[in-house]
């Protein structure tokens, strides 16, 4: 089986914006995260995208918009070869209280029901201590980018520094790569 990889968005393929990435124009990749994608691909990792969007419940951007956004995303991946093979979103605000938005695992449940995946081979990779806890809450295997608000988790949560903690997405599917390879028989 192939493992699982689940990349939260702002903060860790694309820069990330205290006033909310509202627009297909506002998303900007961060330095070699769609190549890093590109290498999770051809490594054979089945890679999903699970990200909080409580900015369509706050009306600062539609669901309409928001695919837009993701439809540039896999634009820029494709002209680099790459794919996502799936992304969820929770569009609920904060107060809400639904099981989707992380740090609750809902998304990361869904993903791990919809491919089939077992939480020992599923690794999820986030800036943010709520996507740590969502992937931790379903026993997966963690990992977090200084990217984003790497730094500030890591600053406010100093026991992360226990866990894996990368300067970024590809330094961290670097790791990855390196783990699996060592893994398949020669």
């Amino acid at each position: 089986m192939k493992p699982l990889v689940i990349l939260d968005r702002d903060g860790v393929i694309n820069v990330e914006s205290k006033y909310f990435i509202k627009s297909p124009e506002e998303w900007i990749a961060i330095p070699n995260s769609l190549a890093a994608i590109v290498k999770l691909n051809r490594a054979g990792f089945i890679v999903c995208v699970a990200t909080n969007q409580s900015g369509v419940a706050r009306g600062l951007f539609t669901v309409e918009t928001l695919g837009q956004i993701h439809a540039k995303m896999l634009r820029e991946l494709a002209a680099l070869g790459g794919t996502i093979d799936e992304i969820i979103f929770c569009p609920h605000a904060p107060d809400e209280d639904c099981d989707c938005r992380k740090p609750k695992p809902g998304m990361i449940k869904s993903l791990l029901s919809t491919w089939h995946a077992t939480s020992q081979t599923t690794w999820i990779i986030g800036d943010s201590f709520r996507d740590l806890q969502a992937g931790l809450a379903c026993g997966c295997q963690t990992i977090l980018v200084k990217t984003g608000n790497g730094r500030l988790t890591l600053k406010e949560h100093p026991e992360l520094l226990k866990g894996l903690v990368y300067d970024n997405l590809h330094a961290a599917v670097d790791f990855l790569c390196d783990r699996y390879a060592k893994k398949q028989p020669h």
